[in-house]
């Protein structure tokens, strides 16, 4: 699938360009513990921010494998960068399923960064006016230093009592962000927790998200075939593949860049390109980048005929992309062990950009949405004939 559309086009060559810009960033954003403002500022002015913005805001409104593309770019350059630059464009694009009004109120600015906090540890208690009260804390809120809004899952009790996930969105002005994200991977993400103590929320900025989930959004303006509803999980997953990809190829070339001149210690080998073992880590690596790269197809594409027709995918093709995007995942993570085993144990030091990718590669595949082994399961569980057993589909 290429990239027809030429602002969307623009928007990734400036990116490819940007790279060498932020991949230098990656040791000030680790130090820092969230991003530089540099690089948000220069994605901004790309237009990476636009990416999921509906066109009648003036957003770029680009098609899903045109999102990954691009986001696989940011992370080849820092894989901090990348992956907040997923969260937003995610997150901005969830905002879509949102009433009309409160899309005009978010989206005002054409340019938006959302952080999203899946997780209900928050409540919503039905205020005096018809709107709700949230209180809360919600952990590994990732981007949350930069982001406008936050979208917070929070139980609210229904008519026989019983609580329900929804969804709330909320300025970050009225938020808490503590400064706890001390972490030996994705450092640079700024993954912060937040709270809400009795923030005051509009009914209009409250949806379900068991609806959501099921792709039953109710009477909004972006339903049927705009090419765009994608179903809530597989656009997260989808998404969040590009960014492990982009790790997975700055990895490569990093590595890469370190071989011309190196040895391998208490070896006859004074050019480790020549040895027949590298050789070997090195086309297995980049050949499981290439797998990983081309198995996107197998979900990139019926999501998009699905959003063309204006269909939702089924609970089988839903759990096929879990499973197929974690899969691709697992892949790239391999990719990154294996180069990372034919680097040497000068590897480790903290002025080699590799280990940072390294490192970064494994704290974020323990995230719980992108595990391998549970993916698998959900998946596994869909081809054998039985329920998913888990409503993030």
């Amino acid at each position: 699938m290429t990239t027809t559309d030429s602002a969307v086009a623009t928007v990734l060559g400036e990116v490819t360009a940007l790279v060498p810009k932020l991949r230098e960033s990656g040791a000030e954003g680790e130090e820092r513990r969230w991003i530089p403002d540099e690089n948000i500022q220069l994605l901004d002015k790309a237009g990476v921010f636009r990416l999921s913005v509906p066109g009648r805001f003036g957003g770029l409104d680009a098609p899903i494998a045109d999102q990954t593309r691009i986001l696989t770019e940011i992370a080849r350059g820092d894989t901090s960068t990348g992956w907040v630059s997923m969260i937003w464009a995610s997150s901005t694009w969830i905002a879509s399923f949102f009433p009309d009004e409160t899309q005009e109120e978010v989206y005002a600015g054409g340019s938006v960064r959302i952080s999203t906090g899946f997780t209900p540890t928050g409540t919503l208690a039905l205020a005096a006016d018809g709107g709700f009260t949230l209180s809360g804390s919600w952990k590994w809120l990732s981007g949350a230093r930069g982001s406008g809004w936050a979208l917070l899952a929070a139980l609210k009790p229904g008519p026989d009592g019983t609580p329900a996930p929804f969804l709330a969105l909320v300025p970050f002005s009225d938020l808490t962000i503590a400064d706890d994200w001390h972490t030996s991977a994705a450092a640079g993400t700024g993954s912060s927790s937040v709270t809400a103590e009795g923030v005051t929320v509009p009914a209009k900025h409250v949806v379900s998200l068991i609806e959501l989930l099921g792709g039953a959004i109710g009477d909004r303006s972006n339903t049927g075939a705009n090419g765009r509803n994608y179903g809530l999980i597989p656009f997260v997953m989808a998404l969040g593949a590009s960014s492990y990809l982009g790790i997975a190829k700055g990895a490569y070339e990093l590595f890469l860049d370190r071989l011309p001149g190196r040895g391998i210690t208490y070896t006859s080998w004074t050019d480790q390109s020549q040895s027949p073992v590298t050789q070997i880590q090195v086309a297995t690596a980049a050949n499981k980048i290439a797998a990983a790269e081309a198995f996107q197809e197998t979900w990139l594409r019926p999501l998009q005929e699905h959003a063309d027709a204006g269909t939702q995918p089924s609970v089988e093709e839903r759990a096929a992309v879990r499973g197929r995007a974690a899969y691709a995942i697992q892949l790239a993570k391999e990719a990154v062990d294996e180069l990372f085993v034919a680097s040497g144990a000068s590897v480790i030091m903290r002025d080699v950009p590799f280990q940072r990718f390294y490192r970064d590669m494994q704290g974020l595949s323990l995230h719980a949405l992108f595990a391998f082994n549970t993916n698998q399961e959900v998946h596994g569980r869909s081809l054998l004939g039985l329920a998913p057993d888990t409503p993030f589909l």
